[in-house]
């Protein structure tokens, strides 16, 4: 965020994207591992730690995410930094299994303090970092993943899995006594771990189980508000457009359109795409849908003032006494302004997707402009890592850099998509 900003290479080059995870992994690296267990998960902007005794699922698993990606694509160069990564894959799995494992519900613990279960609220959206976690791992060859994977498959089968919906449902409590909220988001999240146990396992019931997600999600779901991903549901799945109307800008539901999940949406339906191509299938359906969310996502949110996509935006038939203002379409209006670092991350891989998937030089324009933001506002290029989120005109709201559940998972996990991109495209 200062005016004088560090030289880079080219946004689309090898060089810089390599370049970019390694010093965002040396802002965690070696200082996020406890040796007493896990990882910490809270981090100042300047690196201090400050809680060092909560652990929340989704950096437990985001971590060993994190390290398993960077020892796959440093380890050829670096023998000895891949087994330190390897290490702390391993030690963040051993964490996973006797910390978070619930040997009561077979599920996973939400949140621990000090080690001890504080949230045993079996959350879907957990749930499905867990198996991200697990498959990733398996790629990076930890061979023990594959039979927890398993077992993973089949906690989702007979507890989560909703076959007359074709979706997963969300939240329980220890006993899988279940509410009667489903939200997209974590059957989002679910589809990319299904692509990537298949990417690992080679297995194709997750790759079918990704599409099925996919298709669900984006066209018939997406077909009760206008052709775009609402957040929230009820338990029939049919669109809530009251949950949390009373708290737009809730950190975890937030209501409302929000274009990074759209655009992430998007880069998983060029995935699926990709894969179901190799295996000789069509679905001529996936580009176009990608294209559209993406699209339609940018023209909405981009923010042509301050730069930066926005958080949230809606229907103004929807909008009551929600504040924000209206889009030139006079169809919507935007009700959270702020910008978060990873929708910048995600909607900047979409766009480096889109523009291989079509050929269409406009996506690498998209590409380019958000790197641009972000290497402007939302990267710390003294600390290191990415600022977690901004008001509208770029200013900082705290120093709390990653508290749980961030991690720079988005952003480095951004940069490795897109050096799959360019690497397909040599």
């Amino acid at each position: 965020m200062s005016s004088a900003l560090p030289p880079h290479a080219a946004f689309r080059s090898e060089t810089f994207l390599r370049g970019h995870i390694r010093r965002t992994m040396a802002f965690y690296h070696p200082r996020c591992i406890d040796p007493a267990g896990g990882f910490f998960h809270y981090f100042k902007d300047d690196g201090r730690v400050y809680d060092t005794s909560h652990r929340h699922l989704v950096s437990s698993t985001r971590f060993v995410f994190n390290y398993a990606t960077a020892a796959l694509e440093f380890g050829d160069e670096d023998p000895g930094l891949r087994q330190a990564y390897l290490d702390a894959v391993h030690h963040g799995l051993t964490f996973l299994r006797e910390r978070h494992l619930d040997p009561v519900s077979g599920g996973y613990f939400w949140t621990l303090r000090d080690g001890a279960p504080e949230d045993t609220t079996q959350h879907c959206y957990g749930a499905a970092f867990v198996l991200l976690a697990y498959a990733i791992a398996l790629k990076a060859g930890v061979e023990s993943c594959r039979g927890w994977m398993d077992a993973h498959w089949d906690l989702l089968e007979t507890r989560y899995w909703e076959p007359d919906h074709g979706l997963y449902r969300d939240e329980a409590t220890r006993e899988w006594q279940f509410s009667d909220y489903r939200g997209q988001n974590a059957n989002m999240h679910m589809c990319e771990a299904m692509l990537a146990a298949y990417e690992a396992s080679g297995e194709t019931r997750y790759l079918e189980r990704a599409l099925l997600l996919a298709d669900h999600m984006t066209r018939r779901q997406a077909a009760q508000t206008e052709g775009l991903v609402w957040e929230h549901y009820d338990a029939q799945w049919r669109v809530d457009t009251d949950y949390h109307r009373d708290d737009p800008k809730h950190l975890f539901r937030p209501w409302g359109f929000q274009p990074g999940h759209q655009t992430e949406w998007a880069k998983l339906l060029l995935i699926l795409h990709g894969h179901l191509r190799e295996a000789g299938r069509g679905e001529a359906w996936l580009v176009p849908r990608a294209q559209e969310l993406f699209d339609r996502s940018m023209e909405a949110s981009w923010d042509g003032e301050y730069g930066g996509l926005v958080y949230g935006f809606a229907p103004e038939s929807l909008r009551k006494d929600i504040a924000g203002p209206s889009l030139p379409d006079g169809r919507h209006f935007i009700c959270d302004d702020d910008k978060y670092f990873w929708v910048q991350a995600e909607s900047l891989a979409c766009a480096a997707r889109l523009a291989q998937a079509t050929g269409d030089e406009v996506y690498w324009q998209w590409y380019d402009r958000l790197w641009e933001y972000a290497w402007a506002h939302m990267i710390d290029h003294v600390h290191g890592a990415w600022f977690r989120i901004l008001d509208r005109r770029n200013r900082k709201y705290d120093e709390d850099k990653s508290p749980a559940g961030k991690t720079d998972y988005h952003t480095m996990g951004a940069c490795h998509d897109v050096l799959s991109v360019l690497r397909a495209h040599d």
